[in-house]
């Protein structure tokens, strides 16, 4: 992955980090990893414990940056939620996987597509 790849990626999980956090939630992990992979955003709102997915893209080119979440991706999140809950010992927490997309344009305000509950 290059620099720049993962600066727009790290920008846009800081972006719906901040966005969250301006809706009340608390981010309790970034980036939290096993081997199985990654979760980029951990955070609590309500009492609920939210898992997102941030996806970031400065161009369309490659289509919707959501569409680069297909089945096995999803299926990935799942058992990393799980793994999460087991590992800090929340058996019994409701709980939700959230996908976002941060497009950054050119000389635009990028924006955040945020869906809760998708997975």
């Amino acid at each position: 992955m290059t620099n720049r790849l993962a600066q727009i990626g790290a920008d846009g999980e800081t972006l719906v980090a901040s966005y969250l956090e301006s809706r009340g939630a608390t981010i309790i992990a970034r980036n939290w990893r096993i081997k199985g992979g990654e979760i980029d955003l951990v955070a609590r709102l309500d009492g609920m414990l939210l898992f997102i997915e941030v996806k970031s893209r400065s161009s369309a080119k490659f289509g919707h940056p959501l569409e680069a979440i297909g089945p096995e991706k999803a299926f990935r999140l799942q058992r990393l939620a799980l793994a999460w809950i087991a590992t800090h010992d929340q058996w019994g927490a409701d709980y939700r996987i959230d996908c976002a997309a941060v497009h950054f344009r050119s000389g635009l305000k990028p924006e955040i597509e945020y869906r809760a509950g998708v997975l």
